[in-house]
Formats: C-alpha cells, sequence, structure tokens
C-alpha cells in the first residue's frame, strides 16, 4: 500500500478536477481538487520522474474525463478510431499538470511547515507556477485551454469579478492557492500538536482567508453597483444603448447540415424562424455560425437568399459563413453583418482557428499526416488578421463578433473591446459533438469574456447554449438546449463604456505569475536542501 497509495491519490486528483466541470458541475470540489496529488508528492518519496509521472496521470485521466465529449466526432465521420482522441488530447494536456507536480518538489522535511513565511511563499509560487503553465497551454500550438481552475467558479458571481483585473487566470491562482495552503496548514497543525497548540498565530492560514473574503466582498459590491437591469432611460446611469435582438437556433443535425439533400430543408427553417422573430421587430437578428449550408460568396443563390431575408425582416442580420476569397483563393470562416436591408456587408474574419478542424497543422511538411487524416480536413481556412468592429446602423452600436471558440480565448474579445466594441456576440455549433457537455462546458469559458471585459455577450448557437450573459457573468437562458427556437430580448450597453484593466492590459498577471515562478524556484530547492536542525544543545 505505501507505494501504491500515491498513484491512487494522483487518479483520484484528476477525477475530483472532472468532476467540477459540466457534465458534473461539481465545482466546489476546485478547493480540494489537487490536495491528493500534493500529498502525494510531498508525503512519499518521489524522484524528479516520478513526481513528473504522478502529475501525468493526474492530468490524464483529468482531461480524458472532462473531454470525452471529442469521442462523439467518431459517430459523426463513421470513423471509430476517433474515439480515441480524448486519450490522445489528454496525453499532451496531462504534460502540463506533470511539468507542475514536478516544480512544486518534494516536501518531507517536518520543519519546511512551521514557518509562515515559508508556507505562504511555497503557496504562492506553486500557485503562480500553475498559472504561467495554464497561460502556457491556452497559446503553445494555438492553444486549447479550456477548463482552467478558475473557469469551474464561473455560476459564483461574487468571486469571479475579479476577473476585470486579471482575466480567469486569478481566479486559477485563487484555487491553487487555497489547495496548497490546504495541505500546508495541515500538516503544520499536525506537527505543532502540543500544549502550546493554542498560543501560536499561523499567519499563512489568517491572511488566505483574508484574501478569500477580500475577493468575495470586492465581488459583491460590484455586482450591487451593476443590477442587471438597468432601465436605459435611468437618469441615474450612465448613457445606455438599447438593442432588441432576435436570436435563432436551427437544431439542425451536424450530419444534415452541409449536405446537399437537406439544404432545401435548413434554408427552409431559417427562413420560417426569420419570420417569426421579424413580427417582433427587432433591430438585430442572429443567425448562428455556418448557418447556410454553402457560403455566400459560393453561389448568386445564397446571396440571394440571404438578402431576400434581411430585406423581409426589416433590421440587420449577423450571421456566421464560410466565405471564399476569389482573388486569393482562401476561404475563412467568417461573419457577415447585412444592413440597409441587406445592401451593405461588413465582414469580420475569424482570427484564432482551431487545428484539426479548420485547418491541419503541417499538412505540407508532413505528408504522411495529410495521407492519415486529411479527408477529416480536406481544405484549411486562412486566418483573418484584424479585429474588425462592425457597426450596427440602428441603434448606432459597435458590434464585435467571436466566432466558434473564439469566446474561449481571452485576447480575442480584449483586442476587439480595445478597438471600440460595446458587445460582444458569439456566433456558434456545437453540433459537432451532438447532445453531449461540449456547449455546456463551451458556455462556461465563454463567461468570462463579459465580466474580464465588462461588456454584454451574446451566444446564438445552432443546437447548444443560446444565452445571454451580463458583464457580471450573470446567464440568462434564451433557448432549451438541443431544441429549435427562436427568443427576442432587449440588451442595453454603455454608449461610453469603460476599459477594464485587463482590457487595458492583457494578460499582465500571466507575466507576473511566470516571473513569480521563476523567482521562487532557487527558494524551493533551497528549503528542500536545507537539513532539519539538530536536537542536542
Amino acid at each position: 500500500m505505501s507505494r501504491t497509495w500515491p498513484w491512487l491519490a494522483a487518479v483520484l486528483s484528476g477525477i475530483l478536477l472532472g468532476l467540477c466541470y459540466a457534465p458534473w458541475k461539481k465545482s466546489q470540489l476546485c478547493w480540494i481538487a489537487l490536495v491528493p496529488l500534493i500529498c502525494a508528492l510531498w508525503f512519499s518519496q518521489t524522484s524528479l520522474r516520478r513526481r513528473f509521472c504522478l502529475g501525468w496521470v493526474t492530468g490524464i485521466t483529468f482531461f480524458s474525463m472532462t473531454f470525452h465529449w471529442l469521442g462523439a466526432l467518431a459517430d459523426l465521420y463513421s470513423f471509430p478510431i476517433l474515439r480515441g482522441i480524448p486519450i490522445l488530447l489528454a496525453l499532451y494536456l496531462g504534460l502540463y499538470p506533470a511539468l507542475w507536480a514536478t516544480l512544486i518538489g518534494s516536501r518531507t522535511d517536518r520543519t519546511t511547515f512551521v514557518r509562515s513565511g515559508a508556507n505562504l511563499a511555497i503557496a504562492a509560487g506553486g500557485a503562480a507556477a500553475w498559472c504561467t503553465l495554464e497561460w502556457i497551454r491556452g497559446w503553445l500550438f494555438s492553444g486549447f485551454g479550456w477548463n482552467g481552475l478558475g473557469v469551474a467558479l464561473h455560476r459564483d458571481l461574487a468571486l469571479i469579478q475579479i476577473a476585470e483585473f486579471t482575466g480567469v487566470l486569478g481566479l486559477s491562482f485563487l484555487v491553487a492557492f487555497c489547495n496548497l495552503l490546504a495541505v500546508l496548514v495541515v500538516r503544520r497543525l499536525v506537527a505543532e500538536s502540543g500544549p502550546g497548540f493554542l498560543a501560536k498565530i499561523r499567519w499563512e492560514f489568517s491572511l488566505g482567508m483574508a484574501l478569500l473574503a477580500a475577493v468575495f466582498g470586492f465581488g459583491v459590491s460590484r455586482i450591487l453597483a451593476q443590477p442587471e437591469k438597468q432601465p436605459a432611460s435611468d437618469p441615474a446611469s450612465p448613457p445606455r444603448n438599447s438593442v432588441r435582438v432576435a436570436a435563432l437556433q436551427p437544431n439542425i443535425p451536424q450530419s444534415e447540415k452541409f449536405s446537399p439533400e437537406s439544404e432545401p430543408k435548413t434554408l427552409e427553417t431559417l427562413a420560417r424562424l426569420t419570420g417569426l422573430g421579424a413580427a417582433s421587430r427587432p433591430d438585430l437578428l442572429l443567425w448562428p455560425e455556418s448557418a447556410t449550408p454553402r457560403g455566400i460568396f459560393s453561389d448568386p443563390a445564397t446571396l440571394q437568399f440571404v438578402r431576400e431575408q434581411a430585406s423581409h425582416s426589416g433590421c440587420s442580420l449577423l450571421f456566421g459563413t464560410v466565405e471564399d476569397d476569389m482573388e486569393s483563393e482562401r476561404s475563412f470562416n467568417s461573419a457577415a453583418l447585412f444592413t440597409e436591408r441587406g445592401n451593405r456587408i461588413q465582414l469580420y474574419r475569424k482570427v484564432h482557428l482551431v487545428p484539426f478542424g479548420e485547418y491541419l497543422p503541417l499538412r505540407r511538411s508532413i505528408p504522411l499526416l495529410d495521407r492519415l487524416v486529411g479527408g477529416l480536413v480536406p481544405g484549411d481556412f486562412a486566418a483573418g488578421s484584424e479585429f474588425k468592429v462592425l457597426q450596427l446602423e440602428n441603434p448606432p452600436l459597435n458590434i464585435s463578433t467571436l466566432i466558434c471558440f473564439e469566446d474561449s480565448v481571452g485576447y480575442v474579445a480584449r483586442r476587439q473591446v480595445l478597438n471600440g466594441s460595446q458587445l460582444l456576440v458569439n456566433l456558434t455549433n456545437d453540433g459537432w459533438f451532438a447532445q453531449s457537455a461540449a456547449a455546456e462546458q463551451h458556455l462556461a469559458n465563454a463567461v468570462f469574456r463579459a465580466v474580464e471585459n465588462r461588456r454584454p455577450l451574446i451566444r446564438c448557437t445552432n443546437t447548444g447554449m443560446t444565452c445571454s450573459v451580463s458583464p457580471t457573468g450573470r446567464v440568462d437562458s434564451w433557448i432549451l438546449p438541443f431544441s429549435q427556437g427562436l427568443a427576442v430580448r432587449e440588451i442595453s450597453s454603455p454608449k461610453s463604456p469603460t476599459l477594464t484593466l485587463y482590457s487595458r492590459w492583457g494578460d499582465w498577471w500571466a507575466w507576473t505569475c511566470a516571473v513569480g515562478s521563476l523567482l521562487s524556484l532557487p527558494f524551493l530547492h533551497r528549503r528542500n536542501a536545507r537539513p532539519a536542525p539538530s536536537s542536542k544543545p
């Protein structure tokens, strides 16, 4: 048992982490999820390689559990080997917890746990290292930063308000810090049990609780200062724009979405729902990502259909489409805003592409890779180069469009807000993953774009979570997931919104954590190497 318990603890940490996210949604477990792994690292005889492997086991367990829905692609493409995607992805993503486990070291020296300053430094350094690796995971090799520790708290409105300063990584730091501090404090209490137990002040515990209280208190005050429903005509509030939005959720199965045989049915569904939405006289009508089976410029009939819908509805129409640029012979995953009854078109080209979904990395460099999986990604999209903001006419409003997974990437929304965006709109299609937890996890990651930038976010999806997210992170569900429907809502935003610290400075917290974790490494190793003081006089 002495040899196996560290491995069981590593698996337990992975399971606890997985349970924090949809479909299980036991987010409160995030405060103790890393504790078993930390205990395995600190209270067993571990070499550098063993620490790496323990962290890898935790990572593989967590990521294969939380991204199990990727296996749904096997049924969509009738390609059973794709069921192994969650494991392959977990083998890579698990390297980040493995590196973290290596960095935080092994502490079996009893005297390590009885100094408040040292304990705080260890907890802060370890949390900074976790944040640094989580940040790197979000951009390395195009990045896949879903389900960081902080994302588990997306429903805790009071705590997530600090994201306007630090981004979601500030919450990841807080959770990792509390996990490390929990082990350090309990171990210190055990080490100091005896006659003088009550006489000692343990500052690490007091300061840790004070930090949590401060974050919670700030969040409550921020929520109270920003009522969720503040009328645009309220003289006490800053001047606001109010826009009436109609969002369509066609709920078209992915197997039919681009099928030529199903095209008439798809267009009929869009026309019918658009007619119902137009009856409510919206200012803005939303269709989801890749709404029409063919791109608007691929043939005259599709462009004519869209223009007719925009003209008949009498409002602006924003939707996702494939844009084929004949001049450059490239294709883009784009968003198109039709105004002036369909006579004016504004385009935003998706900047952050999904590898293996929208392009095949190293297609030309590794011909074997192209032969093996090139059929699943027959053509590559080109990435857009401009964080373009689209202008709505009536009311005058600057809109930025986040296509597909772009609402899970902090820098895209931030750059658009810096360019003057007043309203964030996500057009997406989670139908690739059937009725799985992908849609809920996608929304959980998207919530932070609204809080980080203090801008309302509207999500229009084909099958998933069509909803709005307030600047404080409160989700208002518009249509039941995986059902066909239409929703009309009033959304207001300040006419002259201010920029948050995160909007101005981006991932400054990540850079701070990176520097802090590097500076803490020599300290951690020195603490490990210091022998216990002699008890002899």
